[in-house]
């Protein structure tokens, strides 16, 4: 079924090539294939190293040339390239007059002009895709429109309202069938256990299928967004919970709080079975706490690094004693007879607290609303927080009780997030990347299982984050490995177009087309293509109908630069070859480093 849902470059011109120095061929091109900066490949080796391009990447985007040289697995001598395409404060960004004359607004912020006037500007249709793209997924025409002329409060404030608490997706089957642990596993064969495993991992596979499928689909991008953010905050990993119909129940937990009550959420996933299992929280009671679950609640879920001691964690400990599971339903069990009734002293508070007592000492620190409003701010703003706006943020969603829509309502208003320079500012993760794509381009796809697939090849296996932190995000999304994955997914897009002549131009001279003010590439004899690619289905032609183009028309100066701004975020790191076809433009923008940034 279908789910709608050039010249050589310069130094300064910037742009990342790898370029054989045997035969002087140079590949203009965002993605290398991956190799060891520094350092010789043998052409026997079976695996590539996972350079880590990022700050690498950072250097590809903001610094100065580097140029390294590595050996290829075949041998031959190769040079890697990296210019300055984009220094992030010299805002290299779209250059035409409206786009200066936003950041010209945004300079004049800065210097007095009040967030309360700043958030009474109207949005143009980059600032709203930018808004959109920021806190959801690549917008297409129909989700952009409504958006382009409200101020930015009436975008941030419409935003919000749109948000769910379910999803709109069916989910498996299975989550209304009893949990595996109910399955007797005492006297099991070994073809039983075979079976049962096989059974666990398909489960794990359509339940992340089944994500991906919502986050292709919701009407709520920022919901989505927000779920995603939590489930990193709050971790819980599948490789050791092992139960999908427990990470289900806590997707749907994160779902129905994502822009609800933090505090609320902090109890509920406290004692949420994924939770009590992954940190162990579950085998706690007294006389034998475990402290597992003590020290990730105050570094990981409220308070940060450095606002706890080790004698606080241990008290700590002692109050979440109790909480328990019933194994057969997978469910939420108090034992009072496990709990240690005595007095604890964390924090310097005393008295006889229980584990919700005790996360109520938590929240009532200033310095847990400061590290979520921290992370938040990375999250949607930018790698660096501003400290004196998180800490008036923060001060807002203490006062609020702890109402997530008011810190980020507050958080998308800052004169630092309509910034130019935050244009382009962060790194699309894996599950961003493809939804993005699958959301702006109509990717048509025959199973959801696919999308899931190419998030965990690109670095995201959802619900397995690698750690208790989760995945660090930002530029450790980039290395070798997922940048080239990132290459192949692009390529295999357009290998799904049902347009055969997708082709950049021959050497035959073109011709005007009939559109106006658009040229007909001189094309290629025509390739042979099959209608679908494993399953994907992209309609070029259909998408390309706004712009009055065709897959082999050669777009003029005003459409590459319309094409362009519909897909970065700024301008492109790489030089575009002029008198390319509709398709391989679009391509070659898609292939860009900035594709890589929001």
């Amino acid at each position: 079924m279908k789910q709608n849902r050039t010249p050589p470059a310069s130094a300064d011109a910037g742009f990342f090539c790898v370029r054989n120095t045997e035969s002087g061929d140079g590949l203009p091109v965002s993605m290398a294939s991956p190799g060891r900066l520094g350092a010789s490949v043998s052409s026997g080796a079976s695996l590539l190293p996972r350079l880590p391009l990022l700050p690498l990447f950072s250097l590809l985007i903001r610094a100065k040339i580097l140029s390294v040289r590595v050996t290829a697995l075949s041998g031959a001598a190769v040079a890697v390239c990296l210019a300055s395409p984009l220094a992030y404060a010299s805002g290299s960004r779209h250059s035409d007059p409206q786009h200066t004359a936003q950041s010209t607004r945004t300079r004049a912020s800065k210097s007095g002009t009040s967030a309360v006037d700043a958030s009474r500007r109207e949005l143009t249709a980059d600032d709203a895709r930018y808004l959109l793209t920021r806190t959801g997924y690549a917008p297409d025409a129909r989700e952009l429109a409504p958006f382009v002329g409200l101020t930015r409060a009436q975008a941030v404030d419409r935003l919000l309202e749109q948000t769910r608490r379910t999803a709109v997706t069916p989910p498996p089957a299975w989550v209304s069938e009893p949990p595996l642990a109910s399955v007797p596993g005492k006297g099991m064969t070994d073809a039983q256990r075979r079976e049962l495993n096989e059974r666990r991992n398909r489960m794990s596979a359509s339940l992340k299928a089944w994500w991906a499928q919502e986050m292709a689909t919701t009407p709520s991008p920022l919901t989505e967004r927000m779920t995603m953010f939590w489930h990193n905050h709050f971790v819980s990993s599948d490789d050791k919970v092992r139960e999908p119909v427990v990470l289900y129940r806590q997707n749907v937990l994160l779902r129905a709080n994502a822009l609800g009550n933090f505090g609320l959420m902090l109890h509920e996933v406290s004692k949420d079975p994924a939770m009590l299992i992954y940190l162990d929280g579950a085998n706690s009671r007294k006389g034998r706490p475990n402290e597992n679950f003590a020290r990730e609640v105050m570094e990981l879920f409220t308070l940060g690094e450095g606002h706890y001691t080790e004698q606080d964690v241990r008290e700590a400990a002692r109050a979440y004693t109790g909480w328990s599971i019933d194994r057969p339903t997978m469910t939420y069990v108090w034992r009072p007879n496990l709990h240690d009734t005595g007095v604890k002293t964390v924090l310097n508070q005393t008295g006889d607290f229980d584990g919700d007592q005790m996360l109520d000492v938590l929240l009532a620190r200033p310095e847990t609303a400061v590290f979520i409003t921290g992370k938040l701010w990375r999250e949607f703003v930018s790698p660096t927080p501003d400290p004196v706006q998180v800490d008036r943020i923060a001060a807002m969603f203490r006062e609020s009780g702890y109402d997530i829509r008011v810190a980020l309502r507050a958080l998308l208003l800052t004169p630092a997030f309509w910034d130019a320079r935050a244009r382009g500012a962060l790194v699309k993760s894996p599950s961003e990347f493809v939804t993005d794509a699958v959301r702006q381009f109509d990717i048509g796809y025959d199973d959801p299982q696919m999308l899931a697939q190419q998030m965990r090849v690109l670095g995201q296996d959802l619900f397995r984050p690698p750690n208790v932190k989760g995945w660090p995000g930002g530029d450790a999304w980039i290395d070798s490995t997922t940048l080239l994955a990132r290459k192949q997914f692009v390529e295999r897009m357009f290998r799904a177009t049902e347009n055969a002549n997708a082709g950049g131009p021959s050497m035959t001279a073109p011709a005007m087309s009939a559109r106006p003010g658009v040229q007909r590439a001189a094309l290629r004899p025509a390739q042979p293509m099959p209608r679908t690619v494993a399953g994907v289905r992209f309609d070029l032609s259909r998408w390309l109908q706004p712009y009055t183009l065709g897959p082999v028309d050669v777009p003029d100066m005003g459409a590459r630069e319309s094409l362009q701004r519909a897909v970065l975020p700024l301008a492109p790191a790489a030089p575009q070859t002029p008198g390319v076809n509709s398709a391989a433009f679009l391509q070659a923008l898609l292939m860009d480093p900035a594709y890589q940034l929001k």
